[in-house]
């Protein structure tokens, strides 16, 4: 559905004000931990076990929900209250979809997995520490049933996936035999609800090394292949991303793109060359810029100081963006950088945690991937994949102003479902324009440049950079439509897209866990890129890039789709 435009009606959005209101309740009576991940901590102490009987529940809320959606006149509705309206229902739709067509509850076991939702009751001070402790220990009761029930759904899951819950689940165990033991230490409870606490704890420990064992003992003679297939993962790009775009669409837009990066980083190789080299450049293209950028390579931090390195580089890109007044951010709101947890591992190497809505002042963490364990030789290659260059725009992309910068603006959208049920496509998208925004307007310029340009290194990183994104569509819909194999994933990563070998095959495991999601990167910045273009050519000589950003981050975590037809009005 498309957002047509009428004269709003105010008894019709006053009806659909408070509609949204229980929409909201409803769902997160039957989605707590959902619900205590964005702050809201009503139903901290509810944990669902994930049995056909929820399940029900859910599909019976959709159905529901649905039909009370058609009773409303969308075309009476404000612009703010026509995209909540299409959010609701794009999300029920999906719900509804994944439940009865997708079936991942039946083969990705990492699906099923506690250990985030304890850590976050543990580490958000939203309340007094014996109040979250008793709420802790009030949904802790629940875990071996929980454990149970996904044991039950479970039918050929990959092996991919079976491998990812087990890394995953046992990496959460210190929450419960480490974390745990440091709150009850700092806590006032007495020595009986201590003891009761460890005591259910234990078992929780026991339910998540059996559904692991369990896991690892399981015949499994047919496992299902991970590859979703055209039909369904067409299906899911259309329910997720709600883009403009259907996914071959974005697949073709990607391979131009392609193209089009290596002509720009043919001639910035040129550019650079006799700076560096005093041999002759490679007559192949690809082998020339790959010298290049493996040069450029060796300028990397040390395993020891990569999160120092970030954390010293966040200042300067926010003084960055106030110099340059490209959009305001607020100082207020904090960003931690912090080792990742181990219960996240596994899949990407870097990740920002938002508060929420409702808790907008606590802290976003920025998880920085450890290197620790590693062989020298796969450190040293991670290393120089983000190096000097790249680690700067890995932070513009994560957090300022990237991933931090946008979910603050969300937070404080007045509208509670554009925060909640944000699009991803318009999330990583942000992210990715943000990064050449930065540099369109000047970062990594020399110090006391004549022309307050970024330099060619820094540009011939970016678009390697920027590759990636781009890759990532490639590589997601040719893994899971076209049947591509390993060997021709890692030829398009190493070969094409300048990849380390490392980081090459973190994303091939990662496109063996995960669907559609690595999409999102470059159709969010194609339609971000389109909406400014469209933009600067309705406004003129009066086009702002700050009034651009601040109005486009205003709608919140909304489809770019609608925010377009919302400021292109």
């Amino acid at each position: 559905m498309s957002i047509a435009h009428a004269q709003p009606s105010k008894t019709e959005n006053a009806r659909f004000d408070v509609y949204k209101g229980n929409f909201v309740e409803k769902l997160w009576k039957i989605n707590p931990s959902w619900a205590s991940s964005v702050g809201y901590h009503k139903y901290d102490d509810v944990l669902i076990v994930p049995d056909a009987a929820s399940r029900a529940t859910e599909l019976s809320f959709c159905k529901k929900e649905l039909d009370t959606l058609k009773t409303f006149n969308v075309n009476n509705l404000t612009d703010a209250n026509r995209t909540d309206y299409l959010m609701i229902q794009s999300y029920l739709k999906n719900t509804e979809w994944s439940i009865a067509q997708l079936k991942g509850y039946e083969w990705d076991p990492s699906v099923y997995n506690v250990s985030g939702l304890f850590a976050d009751i543990l580490g958000n001070e939203y309340d007094l520490l014996d109040n979250r402790l008793r709420s802790f220990y009030r949904k802790l009761i629940f875990v071996p049933a929980y454990y149970e029930a996904a044991k039950n759904n479970i039918k050929n899951p990959t092996l991919e996936h079976t491998a990812l819950a087990i890394e995953q689940n046992m990496g959460g165990i210190p929450v419960f035999e480490t974390d745990l033991k440091e709150a009850l230490a700092k806590s006032s409870l007495s020595e009986g609800e201590k003891t009761q606490y460890a005591a259910a704890a234990a078992l929780a420990v026991t339910a998540i090394k059996d559904y692991a064992e369990w896991l690892g003992k399981l015949d499994n003679k047919t496992p299902r292949s991970f590859r979703l297939g055209k039909k369904l993962y067409e299906e899911k790009f259309g329910h997720e991303l709600q883009s403009g775009f259907t996914a071959e669409e974005i697949y073709k837009q990607a391979i131009a793109h392609k193209k089009e990066l290596h002509t720009k980083m043919y001639a910035t190789t040129q550019r650079l060359w006799t700076k560096y080299y005093k041999t002759a450049m490679p007559a192949d293209t690809l082998t020339a810029i790959r010298q290049m950028i493996d040069r450029l390579s060796d300028d990397h931090v040390t395993a020891v100081g990569f999160q120092t390195a970030i954390e010293e580089q966040l200042p300067e890109l926010a003084a960055f963006i106030k110099r340059k007044d490209l959009l305001f951010i607020d100082p207020t709101k904090p960003l931690v950088v912090r080792k990742e947890p181990a219960y996240m591992a596994g899949v990407a190497g870097a990740s920002i945690n938002s508060p929420g809505p409702y808790d907008k002042n606590g802290n976003t963490y920025y998880n920085v991937g450890s290197l620790e364990g590693w062989d020298k030789d796969k450190a040293e290659s991670y290393l120089r994949e983000y190096n000097k260059y790249i680690l700067q725009i890995l932070n513009i992309h994560e957090a300022i102003p990237g991933h931090y910068t946008q979910l603050v603006y969300a937070n404080q959208s007045p509208s509670i479902i554009k925060s909640i049920l944000g699009n991803n496509a318009m999330i990583e998208g942000w992210a990715v324009y943000a990064e050449l925004m930065m540099l369109e307007n000047g970062y990594g310029a020399i110090p006391l440049s004549p022309t307050d340009e970024a330099p060619p290194e820094m540009w011939l990183m970016y678009y390697k950079w920027n590759m990636r994104s781009t890759c990532n569509t490639i590589l997601d819909y040719s893994v899971h439509t076209a049947n591509m194999s390993k060997d021709a994933a890692m030829k398009l990563l190493v070969n094409e897209a300048f990849q380390q070998q490392a980081e090459a095959e973190g994303k091939w495991k990662r496109v063996t866990v995960s669907q559609v999601q690595l999409c999102c990167y470059f159709t969010g910045f194609t339609e971000i890129c389109n909406l400014r273009d469209a933009m600067k050519k309705k406004s003129g000589k009066n086009f702002s890039l700050k009034q651009f950003h601040e109005q486009f981050l205003s709608y919140g975590s909304a489809p770019v789709k609608h925010i377009r037809a919302l400021m292109l009005k």
